[in-house]
């Protein structure tokens, strides 16, 4: 059952869209569902968080939570939580006061609100720490009381703006983890958006990537990271091996030669995406200069400048990884191959 529909929302600033504006943006988020929102700086991922939640009024269409058009539902009604990057804890409150916020707004009694602060410290995991000061806690742990605080008033929708981005990679890590585990037994519906993508990718259900206001592709993690919409996409998850290409049945015409494609794939002039993993280091084939190396743990990640063509990004493994500068040949494997959909 869906929870929150936008639909055809546009958001414009003046007599044109500029940065950070919604052009007819249509999402579904359903019934206990994560959803991440993912885009590069400008592409109006924030600004959708913020017409969600009321604080940005839309220019067209309509924001629907619970099949109810919230045009004239001021922010406070519509019954959903927001936690920001920067966890904006109030520092005169310990934390159990700032937990209980939301639920002193609410009337909610002495009782009922030390009780449900205590059980949210729980399971965020700082049971008991309600009479410490929130400048006492490092990062993470603010974090979770963050979350803690957003939790509280049961928000039949809770929207997370780059909830991790101020912690480091470990820590970020560790925590969406652990978040992916808390909405799930919680049942909770989540709107997040954040420019990491290996976050997104570890919480969420189904990924979004916007560009220019609009939503560029939609799916689930595994969708878009095997079947990215358009090169802009490719490019945005990090895959560099792009080039033109005319496809005719099974095989593919490039700058780097003929590359096999799997079986089905369109044919005609198409753009075609060829995975670090597809690149193959062989005995015979492409022959390609080593430009750079780089470890990243279970494999070597090569930058390479072949005999024709642009430059390519490999990977192979740890063991008998050639050095910069030397020769190697290449071939690619079809499953590593996509050829994108036409522009």
């Amino acid at each position: 059952m869906t929870l929150l529909e936008l639909a055809g929302v546009s958001v414009r600033f003046g007599e044109r869209a500029v940065v950070d504006a919604l052009d007819c943006v249509d999402l579904a988020v359903a019934e206990h569902e994560i959803v991440c929102v993912l885009g590069p700086s400008g592409s109006g991922k924030s600004t959708l968080l913020r017409v969600v939640a009321g604080l940005q009024p839309v220019s067209a269409g309509r924001v629907l939570l619970g099949g109810a058009d919230q045009e004239r539902v001021p922010v406070h009604r519509r019954g959903v939580g927001l936690m920001f990057q920067d966890h904006q804890l109030f520092p005169h409150r310990d934390v159990g006061g700032n937990v209980a916020f939301g639920l002193r707004m609410r009337g909610s009694g002495r009782g009922a609100c030390e009780g449900r602060v205590a059980e949210l410290l729980e399971l965020v995991g700082l049971p008991g720490a309600e009479g410490r000061s929130v400048s006492s806690l490092s990062g993470g742990e603010q974090q979770r009381v963050a979350l803690a605080r957003a939790l509280a008033p049961s928000p039949r929708l809770l929207m997370l703006d780059e909830p991790l981005g101020q912690l480091d990679r470990g820590l970020r890590e560790r925590l969406v983890v652990e978040l992916r585990g808390l909405f799930s037994r919680l049942g909770t519906t989540v709107l997040a958006v954040t420019h990491d993508q290996g976050e997104a990718f570890a919480l969420a259900d189904r990924v979004v990537v916007m560009r220019d206001g609009r939503i560029a592709q939609a799916g689930t993690p595994l969708e878009v990271w095997q079947r990215p919409a358009s090169e802009f996409v490719a490019r945005f998850l990090g895959f560099e091996n792009v080039v033109p290409a005319l496809v005719s049945g099974e095989a593919a015409m490039t700058e780097w030669g003929k590359v096999l494609v799997p079986a089905g794939s369109p044919e005609g002039e198409r753009r075609i995406l060829i995975r670090p993993a597809g690149v193959v280091l062989v005995a015979a084939g492409l022959r390609c200069e080593v430009l750079a190396r780089t470890f990243r743990g279970t494999h070597v990640a090569l930058r390479l400048r072949p005999e024709a063509g642009p430059e390519l990004e490999a990977e192979c493994g740890l063991a008998g990884a050639p050095a910069v500068g030397d020769r190697v040949a290449v071939s690619f494997a079809p499953a590593e191959v996509v050829v994108l959909p036409a522009a």
